[in-house]
């Protein structure tokens, strides 16, 4: 494999010193891009694109042709792995991925099969092989999966949920129903995870989306404990390199001190959570990632510089910051915009990092 030529990422997670703060963006290859939609377009439909090697690869490489990011992320969905489960995952315009089967009795989950990632999700690790070889050592590749309490929810619910109705009841009503349902996936996504790494993945991230719907006792069991389970079983060094792992629990940030605890070498961090707050409570123990709200770039190219430097002075001096939005970036944010909160990371970030 290529040399890096950008490790500043990389850096970053292990709390090594770095010429500038690191920056990129969750969903950075995606619908806000003119160009992602026509390559959308061409292929047909979503899981259309992230099948298609060649497809996957170009849509990955298309926001490092506009913005001057410090790594890439593997094009793909979190929802593939119930998919491969064979519950049939399928996108209503308009609406978001829905499945034609859920799971919601412990019948159902005893007939779930564990997926053959070679076989089942072959096109995702071709894909993460394909993009590795298309960077050349650029920056580096992030691969992911989500967490498994928020897989679980979208397959008892059946789609995205606000209320979380089914999977809440099976929580409280069937504990270990739901407890057998989160080891498979945890048992599942640590196999996807390892293949995504041997196939050339340099950083992992877990995202656990719904994670902050839950009471603290119910996360600690329900989520945090299979997130752990998945880390303890990691592929942590390959290649001759560390293999950082990232855990990002959206509306977690009153858990920190728990997620720190688990083994993970970052912390990703959405808006509501302050970084000096975060830094002060575990940034000794692990890198963080946050946390520009998405809608920020709503904003003027000055609010965006402003908000920019506001983030990076709440953190400080000093290494262990990886620059991201606090979650996706919206689909109708402007890539102008986007530009200029990547320049700005990197231009105002320098000073924080040549202290003596």
């Amino acid at each position: 494999m290529s040399e890096l030529k950008n490790d500043r990422f990389l850096r970053a997670l292990n709390g090594e010193a770095v010429d500038a703060t690191p920056v990129w963006m969750m969903r950075q290859a995606g619908r806000y891009l003119p160009e992602y939609l026509a390559t959308r377009k061409d292929a047909g439909s979503f899981m259309d694109l992230c099948r298609n090697t060649e497809l996957a690869t170009e849509v990955t490489m298309q926001p490092l042709e506009r913005f001057d990011l410090d790594a890439a992320i593997l094009f793909s969905d979190i929802l593939t792995i119930p998919d491969a489960m064979g519950l049939g995952l399928y996108f209503e315009p308009g609406e978001g991925p829905r499945f034609k089967k859920t799971v919601r009795t412990a019948k159902d989950v005893e007939d779930l099969p564990i997926p053959n990632i070679e076989s089942d999700l072959g096109y995702v690790t071709d894909a993460v092989s394909s993009i590795r070889k298309e960077l050349n050592g650029r920056v580096p590749l992030i691969g992911f999966s989500g967490s498994p309490w928020t897989l679980a929810t979208y397959m008892i619910e059946g789609q995205g949920s606000k209320e979380y109705r089914h999977a809440k009841g099976m929580l409280y009503g069937q504990p270990d129903v739901m407890h057998q349902l989160l080891d498979k996936l945890a048992r599942t996504v640590t196999d996807y995870l390892n293949a995504q790494i041997r196939a050339g993945a340099q950083a992992v991230q877990i995202f656990d989306s719904w994670g902050g719907a839950l009471s603290t006792p119910a996360y600690l069991e329900f989520s945090l404990k299979y997130m752990e389970q998945i880390v303890h079983g990691l592929i942590r060094e390959h290649d001759g390199r560390k293999v950082p792992v990232i855990l990002f629990t959206k509306g977690g940030g009153q858990w920190l001190e728990h997620m720190a605890a688990v083994g993970a070498d970052a912390l990703g961090l959405d808006w509501t959570t302050e970084m000096s707050d975060a830094r002060a409570r575990v940034g000794h123990r692990v890198a963080l990632q946050g946390n520009f709200d998405p809608s920020g770039l709503f904003g003027t190219p000055a609010s965006i510089r402003a908000e920019v430097g506001r983030i990076l002075e709440s953190y400080g001096p000093g290494n262990g910051h990886v620059f991201n939005l606090g979650h996706g970036i919206n689909q109708f944010a402007n890539p102008e915009h986007a530009k200029i909160l990547i320049d700005a990371v990197h231009e105002l970030s320098v000073p924080y990092h040549n202290q003596k």
